[in-house]
């Protein structure tokens, strides 16, 4: 394995997102640049534009922006996530996929068998959602064990269909915020079904040490304590083996602050980006 530096890893949370966002906005005003980041649901188009120096330009106007569209008739999460993707992707066409650019690495899962592929690419999949919300309260992991892969796209992997691309981002951008429970439209990439990162991935970061990188950032979107997936059994590690995970939380539930993962207000939406960028600034101030 190849020995490589920084990664910093951003977390799934719809909205929540907006806190990662100020994180990485603090990261990139302090000159951090790292050599991967890593993403996962709400947090991939803040992530590809810090991949490209830009997350400050960015900035809290894009949650904003989709918080309007969301007010809009006829509109759904879907339907935002898929135009703000469309929308913030035009940027990233010239300058992410460049050879000395950091590599993006986006997280999803693929759907591994057919007959959960006909419950998650459909109508279905609403009920089926919210019955892996009732199992993760019980820690039960099963289904997900039976019928999902933990994916991961890169700008420079080396197999051809795990390489994210300026065709294929929109869909494995999508791909990894589709949770099924509140998205209706389907995930699918190359043909291939996919679903959100959170059934087996909150954060990549373990994926990130996995990847060779010798010291990474993980970026929380709750306080306390960190879990590998959205059934709270693993916790994140402060070290795995040699290499040490910085982890950034937020000191309050971001719910206090006025958002929450489907719901947010205009003014939780900046206080929750402020709080980010501030606790990004402190953790540059502290980071030997």
């Amino acid at each position: 394995m190849n020995r490589k530096s920084l990664a910093i890893a951003t977390p799934v949370g719809s909205f929540k997102g907006a806190f990662a966002h100020g994180v990485l906005t603090a990261l990139e005003e302090a000159g951090i640049v790292a050599d991967a980041y890593a993403a996962a649901s709400s947090s991939v188009i803040p992530a590809s534009w810090a991949a490209i120096g830009q997350a400050s330009k960015l900035g809290v106007d894009y949650w904003l922006a989709g918080l309007s569209a969301l007010a809009q008739p006829q509109q759904n999460m879907s339907k935002i996530v898929q135009r703000g993707i469309r929308i913030f992707s035009k940027q990233l066409r010239s300058d992410l996929y460049q050879p000395h650019s950091p590599a993006l690495y986006i997280a999803t899962n693929a759907v591994t068998n057919p007959t959960a592929a006909a419950q998650t690419q459909t109508a279905l999949a609403r009920d089926l959602g919210k019955s892996l919300l009732r199992a993760s309260v019980n820690q039960d992991r099963s289904w997900v064990n039976a019928n999902l892969r933990f994916t991961l796209f890169s700008t420079h992997h080396p197999e051809p269909h795990h390489r994210i691309t300026p065709n294929n981002f929109p869909a494995v951008a999508y791909a990894s915020s589709r949770i099924m429970h509140a998205w209706d439209i389907p995930a699918w990439i190359d043909g291939k079904p996919y679903v959100d990162a959170a059934y087996t991935c909150l954060c990549p970061v373990l994926a990130m040490v996995a990847a060779g990188y010798s010291e990474t950032i993980a970026i929380a979107n709750e306080p306390g304590t960190m879990y590998r997936d959205m059934f709270h059994i693993e916790p994140i590690p402060r070290q795995v083996r040699d290499v040490r995970i910085h982890i950034i939380r937020p000191d309050v539930h971001l719910k206090e602050l006025g958002v929450d993962f489907t719901k947010a207000t205009p003014a939780g939406l900046v206080s929750v980006y402020h709080h980010g960028r501030d606790k990004g600034l402190e953790f540059v101030n502290n980071w030997k």
